[in-house]
């Protein structure tokens, strides 16, 4: 997988392939990450990108032409290539979208700035656009490091144990059980007992009963679609 990145500020982003589990897939060469700066492609003689908006009001509108021309560039070397404006207008980013979108060669962010991206970069270029949910951020950046980390779990080698994905949240209906480890006594805070006794069928079943218990609780509307189904 190739993760590029359109974004002014390179450094929100690089650092967090630095550690843990995405910096062994990039040098397991699982996965590659490029930044483009719009700054680079800008023909205005002061390196701006950015403009008054044409309808005025507030906030500075980052105005076309640097983009075009990066995003055409990358287009042109990379034909696969695949472009996702994370932004508020987008549909919510799920776990069926980041399994979809592991099976893309190339992936690139756009990350937004100020009052946001000319409305006509995104007609030309966009293949999609996520919402990571319903608040607003600064920039673009934190949702296309969101989308990735939830994509690159999902490409082949990059977790240790795949078996894991199987097991977790939104891979079903309901939220993954709650997970214990040792001791099995904390504080007067005790493991569930049949936890520790072997029992893999009363083991599943407990979790099965642990997961509904936790999906009514935090998320009732998932709740209430899973009790329609069954």
């Amino acid at each position: 997988m190739r993760f590029s990145y359109v974004t002014l500020f390179e450094g929100l982003i690089a650092s967090y392939f630095e550690d843990s589990i995405l910096k062994r897939a990039i040098a397991k060469e699982l996965l590659s990450v490029e930044f483009f700066n719009p700054r680079d492609y800008t023909l205005n003689k002061h390196g701006k990108v950015d403009d008054y908006q044409a309808s005025g009001g507030a906030g500075l509108v980052l105005f076309p032409q640097p983009l075009f021309d990066l995003l055409r560039s990358i287009k042109h070397a990379s034909p696969e290539a695949y472009i996702i404006f994370p932004t508020p207008s987008g549909k919510l980013f799920t776990q069926n979208d980041a399994k979809r979108l592991a099976k893309k060669k190339h992936l690139v962010f756009v990350s937004g700035r100020y009052e946001g991206i000319d409305e006509r970069v995104i007609e030309t270029f966009a293949d999609e656009l996520f919402c990571i949910g319903d608040y607003v951020l600064t920039g673009g950046e934190l949702p296309s490091l969101v989308m990735s980390d939830a994509i690159s779990r999902n490409i082949k080698g990059v977790l240790g144990n795949e078996d894991s994905l199987s097991m977790e949240s939104f891979e079903s209906p309901l939220l993954e059980a709650p997970c214990f480890s040792k001791p099995p006594i904390y504080e007067n805070k005790s493991v569930p007992s049949e936890f520790l006794k072997g029992n893999h069928a009363k083991i599943t079943s407990l979790k099965n009963k642990m997961s509904e218990s936790k999906t009514k609780y935090f998320r009732p509307d998932l709740f209430s679609r899973f009790n329609a189904k069954h």
